[in-house]
């Protein structure tokens, strides 16, 4: 999906993301590793929370996404901090970088939006070839029980100042369907109605530490957050950490 209408609203509704802890994560994970600096890529950076605190943190940032609404949040807010970063606008499906990077994040469940397995390894292996060797990679993904358990056929209402998201889920499998409507007060106290619909698909956790292997990568550790606590059965959020392999020889 691309997230049209949804870019104006999406850093109201998503306040209580915890960016300074998803940050703190990987710039902790990255020094572990030796990695204190260097190109980042910021893959799926939405309207880039996440890149410019990694940018204020010393790391050269390259920020893509497949919405030019959420890149132009994404610009405005890098020039509101003085962040140097460069956005490209790309389907994570066809990522093309200029060179090579020494990390890559993909953060909030991005990769649900992916519709197949075939499409994670696809992702997986451009992630890979764009790395350097000894390159990290981390990301998450939505588990299998946050899909039936939590996600599943419910229904959630947010407000947030002027504006109200209506939020409809429906359940195929291990596929939520879900319907989005904003409704936005105007400046005469009308309301405008917005509309997006998109699919999240959740997949097996031996089904990516696969494709992590078949791309490439060696698993660093799999966590239940980004807090390094280790993944459980009723985990919501699975976070991968994955390094480039080093070629023999």
């Amino acid at each position: 999906m691309s997230y049209g209408y949804f870019a104006e609203f999406y850093d109201s509704f998503t306040d209580d993301v915890d960016y300074d802890k998803i940050e703190k994560f990987v710039c902790s994970l990255l020094s572990r590793e030796g990695i204190n600096g260097g190109l980042l890529l910021d893959l799926a950076c939405g309207t880039g929370s996440l890149a410019v605190r990694l940018s204020e943190k010393g790391y050269s940032v390259i920020g893509t996404d497949l919405s030019p609404e959420m890149l132009s949040a994404a610009q405005q807010k890098a020039a509101d901090k003085n962040a140097d970063i460069l956005f490209l606008c790309q389907d994570m499906t066809q990522l093309n970088l200029y060179g090579t990077i020494i990390c890559t994040v993909c953060t909030l469940d991005s990769l649900n939006h992916l519709k197949s397995l075939d499409e994670i390894k696809k992702v997986f292996s451009l992630v890979s070839l764009f790395t350097e060797e000894g390159g990290i990679f981390v990301f998450d993904v939505n588990t299998l029980y946050k899909h039936k358990k939590v996600l599943g056929n419910n229904a959630f209402i947010y407000e947030n100042g002027d504006a109200l998201c209506a939020w409809q889920n429906s359940l195929d499998g291990d596929t939520v369907n879900i319907e989005l409507d904003f409704f936005s007060e105007t400046e005469n106290g009308l309301y405008e109605r917005y509309s997006e619909s998109f699919s999240e698909r959740a997949y097996g956790l031996r089904d990516i530490e696969s494709a992590l292997v078949e791309t490439g990568f060696e698993i660093i550790g799999i966590y239940g957050g980004y807090d390094n606590k280790p993944i459980s059965d009723n985990s919501q959020r699975a976070v991968f950490a994955a390094r480039k392999g080093r070629k023999n020889g």
